[in-house]
């Protein structure tokens, strides 16, 4: 079966400084997968370069089976990746509903969520349709954020520290977004600081350091494997 995120060998440069030294690592559809590392590790890098974000890129992506490395930006989209960047780009003078709107469908992708179905999913934002984006509080953006991707067909979500800086009742608002995605059968590669948001969450955890995958865990594994993950992550 082919998998939805098949990444080989990655390296990937900002201008002359090389980031990620040979990242490798498998998602198979419908899988919540979570990159583990400290600051500066290679975590967002590595989102970024699967859309080709960065600078130079070598290795292999595959995409169900489609090999990207050689592909702009815009194509790789249109394979049926939603990118969720840690800084959200909630545009400040238009509603919630039109920053829900504004993307278009992906050609290609399967059909998007319709936004029935995503004020089902996101009740608060069906309240605060009407509402500024930047008067929205930090967890509505955040939600907002994700809801946007939904509506475009993706099936693979990239999600970037969605959980950063939110109040706990957020956060496990958050989790339950990701079970209910999971559910309906996204795939899902989260980069995450906070361990214990994605511990329940994850299939499988990549921790990276300097540019590489260094420990591989299973969520079956988490338990016995702590002592390396605490020594690694300092969690």
């Amino acid at each position: 079966m082919t998998a939805a995120l098949e990444i080989a060998n990655l390296h990937a440069w900002y201008g002359e400084s090389h980031i990620l030294h040979g990242i490798s690592l498998s998602v198979e559809a419908g899988e919540v997968v979570t990159l583990l590392g400290r600051n500066g590790a290679g975590r967002t890098t590595t989102l970024r370069a699967i859309l080709g974000l960065t600078g130079r890129r070598t290795g292999s992506i595959k995409v169900n089976g489609v090999e990207a490395i050689g592909l702009p930006t815009h194509k790789i989209a249109h394979l049926g990746i939603g990118y969720c960047p840690e800084e959200r780009g909630i545009f400040a003078s238009l509603s919630a509903e039109e920053n829900l709107m504004l993307p278009p469908q992906l050609q290609g992708a399967g059909a998007g969520m319709t936004v029935d179905e995503i004020y089902a999913m996101f009740p608060n934002l069906y309240e605060r349709r009407n509402s500024q984006g930047t008067r929205l509080s930090g967890g509505e953006q955040q939600m907002l954020a994700v809801a946007r991707i939904l509506r475009t067909g993706a099936r693979l979500l990239l999600l970037d520290e969605i959980s950063e800086g939110l109040a706990p009742v957020i956060v496990q608002s958050l989790a339950r977004m990701i079970t209910a995605l999971k559910a309906k059968g996204y795939t899902i590669v989260m980069v995450e600081q906070n361990f214990r948001f994605a511990a329940p969450l994850a299939d499988r955890f990549y921790v990276i350091e300097h540019g590489q995958v260094v420990e591989t865990i299973a969520a079956a594994e988490l338990n016995s494997r702590m002592p390396v993950l605490t020594e690694l992550l300092g969690v």
